[in-house]
């Protein structure tokens, strides 16, 4: 009996510890919430290179292929090895001078929650640096370019994102101090990423053939649509991650971050069926994947700070800017094989204003609207004129552009010794010839 007591008095201790240490436990649940959170739409947002990778390589000839999807594999390698070198602490450190973090390079001590950050802020970077590859695919050297994907994680990327998003560590971004909204990056990512992609067309030229001697653009048609079509859902999906898990917290307006980003995605794409069918023109699988980006690209700087209904008009006005900025483009001859520009630097300039126009509870306020419109200009000087000045020296050193016979052959066979489809290809190399270029 008194055996059976003392069990029992040893019981209810056990379970009043328990209870209490239950008690902290919960006190700590909210923060594991988050990190869960911010882990998952990190992986989301990574999931997205996958989507870059098919819509792009569907967007090219057969002959490329395996080069495209290399660019967005190994940018993503590159890129991420960079940014936590280098990158994170010029974006999240200690910003006392409003311009880059100073700080918590190469970290070794971060908290959970801070680790987590981190590797979300890793896949926005190489989100970044990834827009421009389906721009300059087709004649660009995959060394090249590689450079080009280190030099955007190193400082190009993260010293822009830190004058909006930086100080996490301390201090604050001189744009985010003067009121400047773009919570998921239509400027910070988009538009950095569609300037670099412009940069870069500009540097290395267009493709053979693209434009006739009188500067009449001629189609060159991507080979499989399918791929393209299934890179546009990957994207759309992964986007909710992009724009909701900006939030880095589950206890933020994730319901309506999510549906705002897919309310301006599809009607991005009525509107755009709706102008096709308006003037008669082809209703085009292309250009309706693209409207539905640009929507998305829209509303990524507002999403969390405007109500549905605007969401609507934001993705509708992106389907006319996608059309405008695409034929301005055509016109100045500047071969973008994936409209990234258009897409990405555009869009990101109309979301980074629209952010500022429909902004819940301060409509229409003019004074907001100029701070926007500062902080697009400022990305369009930073990521153009940086993106110019990086890729002419890579061109004058490592070589930017691929020579006319590797752009013939298809950068498949001479950059990589690979074919995308060699039941088809092969035929038009000589297989012993490939091999030997293997380890």
């Amino acid at each position: 009996m008194k055996a059976m007591l003392v069990g029992g008095l040893l019981l209810v201790g056990i379970g009043q510890a328990q209870a209490a240490e239950a008690v902290l436990s919960v006190t700590e649940l909210l923060e594991y919430q988050n990190i869960a959170w911010i882990i998952w739409a990190a992986v989301l947002v990574f999931f997205m290179q996958a989507g870059f990778a098919l819509l792009e390589s569907g967007s090219v000839r057969a002959k490329n292929a395996v080069n495209v999807m290399m660019k967005n594999y190994t940018d993503m390698c590159i890129g991420g090895l960079c940014f936590y070198l280098l990158g994170f602490g010029l974006l999240m450190g200690n910003n006392d001078t409003g311009f880059f973090g100073s700080d918590h390079f190469m970290p070794t001590n971060l908290s959970n929650l801070e680790w987590a950050i981190l590797f979300f802020q890793m896949m926005f970077a190489a989100t970044a640096v990834t827009i421009a590859s389906g721009a300059m695919a087709e004649r660009v050297s995959f060394v090249g370019y590689a450079i080009a994907a280190c030099v955007i994680c190193l400082f190009i990327y993260p010293v822009f994102a830190s004058w909006a998003w930086g100080g996490y560590f301390g201090g604050a971004g001189w744009l985010a101090e003067r009121g400047f909204v773009d919570f998921a990056g239509s400027t910070v990512v988009h538009s950095i990423g569609g300037w670099l992609a412009l940069a870069g067309i500009i540097v290395i030229g267009p493709r053979l053939g693209r434009f006739a001697p009188d500067g009449t653009p001629r189609l060159i048609a991507g080979h499989n649509m399918t791929l393209l079509a299934l890179g546009g859902f990957i994207l759309w999906f992964g986007w909710f991650g992009f724009n909701a898990g900006s939030t880095l917290s589950i206890t933020g307006n994730i319901g309506l971050i999510a549906l705002n980003t897919f309310m301006a995605a599809v009607s991005a794409v009525v509107c755009y069926t709706l102008i096709c069918f308006s003037m008669k023109k082809a209703i085009l699988l292309s250009d309706s994947i693209n409207a539905s980006l640009i929507g998305l690209v829209a509303i990524t700087a507002g999403c969390a700070t405007t109500t549905p209904l605007f969401a609507i008009i934001i993705g509708m006005v992106a389907s006319g800017v996608y059309i405008i900025s695409k034929q301005l483009l055509l016109k100045l001859q500047i071969d973008d094989v994936v409209s990234a520009v258009a897409v990405h630097g555009f869009g990101g300039v109309w979301g980074t204003l629209a952010a500022g126009l429909f902004y819940s509870g301060d409509l229409f306020n003019l004074s907001r609207l100029g701070v926007q419109a500062m902080g697009a200009g400022a990305g369009l000087v930073w990521g153009l004129g940086l993106g110019l000045l990086m890729y002419k020296l890579i061109d004058v050193t490592f070589g930017l552009k691929a020579s006319r016979l590797h752009e013939q052959r298809g950068l498949d066979y001479t950059e990589h010794a690979e074919l995308g489809y060699p039941e088809f290809q092969k035929q038009l190399f000589d297989a012993k010839g490939l091999s030997e270029r293997h380890l």
